[in-house]
């Protein structure tokens, strides 16, 4: 069967792209003892945080961009398809317990929908329109930030959430694993993080994954630090819905303030199991109603409400 005009043109595209390069030395990699072959994977991923240090200066600047916005009251949305989708999907999953942001302030949108979290669902990744249905269902503004993510830097799905933002005013973020992207050019802020051809040809759920992984890490996590969900390094946010988080929470109360144990149970107690308000009422030495007034009149900021409290 002879391929149409369509793919052969596609099949040249991605014949095109770092991600999809084929690398003769590796043909014969199913022949390998499974140790060697795992050194060599192993030795494949180290790669990544090197391309990941190459573009700091623009993950920094996306990064407070983002943390502008989102004090304004603006939310964070990742579009992605397939592996890129899922890596977005899974960050901000993680925001809510770990930084107890609302369900709504860090939202992952996948070409297919939650169904495509387990199965792939043909065709979606190749649908512009389904990334503006999406981001019209969320009622978009300017205040928001629309992260495209695709290791191809060219899935119509990423990019069209993308454009579409933009137009709308949205903040608009590209992270893409190839040079002169699509997605990085249609996007305020390009990310991207280029690590070579795959192990496996094509296979952009091994390097491109990882990189996505650890940027998107980035951006969700240095965010809430400026957003000051943290107290230098402990999760002051952390929202206690499991035993293993209440016994967390405990130690970042004891870890901030030195305080015994009894101490710190009280002061979480006075006030309903809030960290954050617990520190300050320890280190300030105020009663809980105080703590969440100067929480409140610093928005949140521990180290801002400290500095009240001394004045």
């Amino acid at each position: 069967m002879t391929s149409t005009p369509h793919y052969r043109e596609l099949r040249a595209e991605l014949e095109s792209l770092t991600t999809e390069a084929f690398r003769p030395e590796l043909a014969e990699i199913d022949r390998l003892p499974t140790l060697e072959l795992a050194r060599l994977m192993n030795a494949e991923d180290t790669t990544v945080p090197a391309a990941v240090a190459e573009r700091l200066p623009q993950i920094a600047a996306a990064i407070d961009a983002v943390a502008r916005r989102m004090a304004r009251g603006g939310r964070l949305l990742y579009a992605g398809a397939g592996t890129a989708g899922r890596l977005g999907v899974l960050d901000a999953s993680e925001c809510p317990p770990t930084f107890n942001t609302e369900p709504s302030r860090v939202v992952g949108l996948i070409a297919g929908g939650p169904e495509a979290m387990v199965t792939p669902v043909e065709g979606a990744e190749d649908s512009r329109e389904l990334a503006v249905e999406a981001l019209d269902a969320l009622g978009l503004t300017p205040d928001d930030t629309v992260v495209g993510v695709s290791a191809s830097g060219r899935t119509p799905y990423a990019v069209g959430a993308v454009e579409h933002a933009r137009a709308l005013g949205a903040l608009t973020v590209g992270l893409a694993c190839n040079a002169d992207s699509a997605l990085a050019a249609a996007a305020e802020h390009g990310i991207e993080i280029v690590v070579g051809p795959e192990l496996i040809t094509g296979s952009t759920r091994l390097k491109a994954g990882t990189a996505q992984k650890l940027v998107l890490n980035m951006i969700s996590t240095i965010t809430m630090v400026r957003l000051g969900k943290t107290y230098g390094n402990l999760m002051v946010d952390v929202r206690a819905s499991n035993d293993k988080l209440r016994a967390r929470s405990r130690r970042i109360v004891a870890l901030a303030t030195g305080a015994p144990d009894d101490e710190v149970e009280r002061a979480l107690a006075a006030t309903d199991g809030e960290v954050k308000n617990a520190i300050l009422t320890l280190l300030a030495d105020v009663d809980g109603s105080t703590a969440a007034r100067l929480l409140e009149r610093s928005d949140g900021h521990l180290r801002a409400a400290l500095e009240e409290a001394g004045r």
